[in-house]
């Protein structure tokens, strides 16, 4: 408990959450670097994964090239840049780092909840006339985001609570927190960074998970997230006379 209690002292001090280095301009760091991160990663793994999905080819290759970054450290790929020319450019190491730890959950829910929509639906919106782009978009997505937000969930997660290696390198956010405690050997201090981290990775899986209720989808209301038949193609059964 006394550990308990040292946190919750370093916490509820006012003076730990203003000024240069206080814990509202790490909590300001640590959500920049994260945001950016995620921004960025979605931006290249959310398209191609979905793009691969409706083609159908290559994304099993694709998924298990990108898997491979989840066997190498983040803060490994940290360390080579840091060794480069990069080490000058402020967040760039880390942000790039972060990038290529996302990935792979992005990009791999977004395969695998594009190719995991019914195929009779598919099948159907083709049979309806519709065309490759319009299947895409009206069809495999709305099924398909269920999964593709479960994606973007885990791997908001997870760069929220890798980010803290961007004080391994001199860098800001909540880390700088945690490893000023083992510097002054605060076991309250410590405790006290590694909770506002878990906070706001909670936090942030709170709000994406609340946004993706707030969307239409499947399930969701009349006709939302579905294809919908055309109503000059009904079918009319035909009548026999006598």
């Amino acid at each position: 408990m006394g550990v308990v209690t040292d946190a919750w002292g370093w916490l509820t001090t006012g003076a730990h959450w203003t000024g240069d280095g206080g814990i509202g301009q790490r909590l300001a760091e640590h959500v920049y670097v994260s945001g950016l991160a995620l921004l960025l990663a979605s931006a290249l793994a959310l398209p191609l994964g979905l793009w691969l999905g409706h083609l159908g080819r290559g994304g099993a290759l694709a998924v298990n090239v990108s898997n491979v970054g989840r066997a190498v450290p983040v803060f490994a790929v940290l360390a080579l840049f840091m060794v480069s020319p990069l080490r000058n450019a402020g967040y760039v190491p880390t942000v790039v780092a972060l990038v290529l730890f996302a990935m792979p959950p992005l990009l791999t829910n977004a395969y695998v909840g594009v190719r995991e929509v019914d195929r009779a639906a598919v099948r159907a919106a083709r049979g309806m006339g519709m065309t490759g782009g319009q299947v895409f978009l009206r069809v495999e997505l709305p099924l398909a985001r269920p999964v593709v937000a479960t994606g973007v969930r885990s791997a908001a997660v997870q760069v929220v609570a890798t980010a803290t290696v961007a004080a391994m390198v001199g860098q800001g956010g909540l880390g700088r927190i945690i490893t000023a405690g083992f510097a002054t050997y605060d076991t309250g201090q410590v405790v006290a960074g590694a909770v506002l981290v878990a906070l706001l990775a909670l936090l942030v899986e709170g709000v994406l998970a609340g946004a993706d209720r707030l969307l239409p989808g499947p399930g969701r209301g009349p006709g939302r997230g579905h294809a919908r038949v055309p109503k000059n193609r009904t079918i009319r059964r035909s009548r026999l006379d006598g």
